[in-house]
């Protein structure tokens, strides 16, 4: 027992010695400071420093207010904490239960506007051994699924969130790791403290009302009131004075469809006759009852949201409520443009290289456009408008997930064929879910083509926040266009593209003089190699 009340003095000194330290100051301070008193003996500057008297200690340090077990953070929770991120892990050590040490892997932030993600799959099952770099299970989060890796070698001795769970927090406890693997069959009924020891507040009871006194009035002549008409009488029967009934059957008045103002509501003469002068609508009939017609059911299927489409209808939404959006078109000719691509096409086929399509042209015509026009290159912010010096691409992805919009970076200083390159490689990881934060974070500008895979003619895109600007590319068509003489014509190819502003960074003059660019670009492809 002595050794015992020793071990629980001194953890509850090693708990007060940052109080100890913090007021160390305050009270060699008073003793400087006041020239009159005494000189403080040891116990009065030992008191000072704690804040409290010698009984005081005492019942600080009773048995009964001291914890039995106690939890200490790694120094990886510690340096999280320190750096402002959520927690990933928790080491626990339990001194008065049954369970090993041991650690909490939370789910982590993948991505800057993570707040909450699915669990996909496990890749290691329970009592698996995991080493630091190993991947523990995918995650779902709000733009992509991406691997989870593991941070430390232990054993997997909980999954507290089994596969397929989804919305998590970031932060939430999803499984547990043990360093022995005997431990691992002592965490078979583990529930994370996070969640087992959350206990709802209990709601103090609203204090009742003060009770009002009675006053007694003094009592006055009570006023005559005023004649207003009785309600109906319930029921089917309907009362009436023998003079307003025969009134009501000599002129063929229903009289279910008047207000009686008579005693109990009962139906009197003027009744009839102020219905008579009205002309019959002083009151509409009763409802006739609907016969019950059985309406056949509709046949439909409820599909959970994703968590990029759910991501997508967010910003989207925000977009569109908070960017005053307008909108240039202009009509871009590509006769040029489709033969330098067939020109280059042929040399890429001969060297064993990928063809350049349509849609790589217009990334990097719309990437020099950038670079000549950098104002569209910018976001908006409530203190500045920012501009970049990057011109990062995006380009949509349609997959049967949702919408991505993986980044093709510094798009204005790579060539054709490694522009081409990269998109099919984004598109193709869009496509199979595998995307990383570094693939679709940091555009600054966004292209959208369904003129070339679905044929749209012209449309307007929404403007992919914080982003200033968005471009629609149409499908080419071939159009009779005036030749050089009088009456001579001919045929020419032109592609619509709509360019998306922010109105309040890209002011409509400089959205055409950026159109004015791209369309130079277009029209002379061979620019784009100077």
């Amino acid at each position: 027992m002595a050794y015992a009340s020793r071990i629980i003095n001194h953890s509850k000194k090693l708990k007060d010695f940052a109080t100890l330290l913090r007021r160390e100051n305050a009270a060699t301070i008073r003793y400087f400071s006041n020239t009159n008193r005494a000189p403080l003996n040891a116990e009065e500057t030992f008191n000072a420093r704690l804040g409290y008297s010698p009984v005081e200690r005492i019942s600080k340090c009773s048995t009964g207010t001291v914890p039995v077990s106690y939890r200490f953070s790694t120094m990886r929770t510690k340096l999280s904490r320190t750096m402002g991120m959520p927690m990933d892990s928790v080491r626990g050590f339990s001194s008065g239960s049954d369970l090993p040490p041991h650690q909490e892997i939370g789910m982590p932030s993948l991505s800057p506007t993570m707040t909450e993600g699915n669990i996909a799959k496990w890749l290691k099952k329970e009592g698996d051994k995991v080493a630091p770099g190993e991947v523990l299970c995918e995650v779902e989060t709000d733009k992509a699924t991406v691997e989870m890796e593991c941070m430390e070698e232990g054993y997997l001795a909980k999954i507290v969130k089994a596969e397929g769970s989804k919305e998590i927090q970031v932060g939430e406890v999803i499984a547990i790791t043990v360093e022995d693997e005997e431990d691992i069959g002592k965490f078979k009924d583990y529930a994370p403290s996070s969640t087992a020891d959350a206990t709802p507040p209990k709601e103090e009871p609203a204090p009742s009302p003060p009770k009002e006194k009675k006053v007694e009035q003094p009592s006055s002549p009570p006023e005559p009131k005023a004649s207003k008409p009785s309600p109906p009488p319930t029921g089917d029967r309907v009362f009436a004075s023998p003079l307003a009934r025969k009134l009501a059957e000599d002129n063929n008045v229903p009289l279910s469809s008047i207000n009686g103002t008579g005693p109990e509501g009962r139906i009197v003469k003027a009744d009839i006759e102020e219905y008579l002068a009205s002309g019959g609508k002083q009151a509409t009939a009763k409802p006739s009852k609907t016969t019950d017609s059985k309406v056949p059911a509709l046949d439909y299927v409820d599909i959970p949201h994703s968590q990029i489409r759910k991501v997508t209808a967010s910003r989207l939404a925000f977009s569109k409520q908070t960017i005053p959006h307008y909108y240039l078109t202009v009509d871009a000719c590509v006769d040029k443009l489709m033969g330098l691509r067939s020109h280059l096409n042929s040399f890429q086929e001969a060297s064993g290289g990928k063809r350049i399509s349509v849609n790589d042209l217009v990334v990097k015509a719309a990437a020099l456009a950038l670079r000549k026009v950098p104002q569209c290159n910018s976001s908006w912010t409530d203190d500045y408008i920012r501009q970049f010096k990057n011109v990062n691409i995006n380009v949509a992805v349609q997959t049967e997930n949702g919408l991505y919009v993986p980044v093709v970076k510094d798009a204005d200083k790579k060539g054709l064929s490694t522009i081409g390159e990269e998109v099919r490689l984004l598109a193709q990881k869009a496509k199979e879910n595998s995307l990383k934060p570094e693939d679709y974070e940091g555009g600054t500008f966004t292209v959208s083509n369904l003129g070339g895979p679905f044929g749209i003619k012209q449309f307007c895109a929404v403007v992919n926040p914080p982003q200033a600007a968005i471009l629609a590319v149409g499908s080419a068509e071939k159009r009779v266009v005036p030749g050089n003489g009088p009456d001579e014509y001919k045929f020419a190819s032109y592609m619509p593209v709509t360019l998306s502003c922010d109105h309040r960074v890209v002011d409509g003059a400089i959205g055409a003089e950026w159109l004015k660019a791209f369309k130079g670009y277009m029209e002379n492809p061979e620019s784009m190699l100077l």
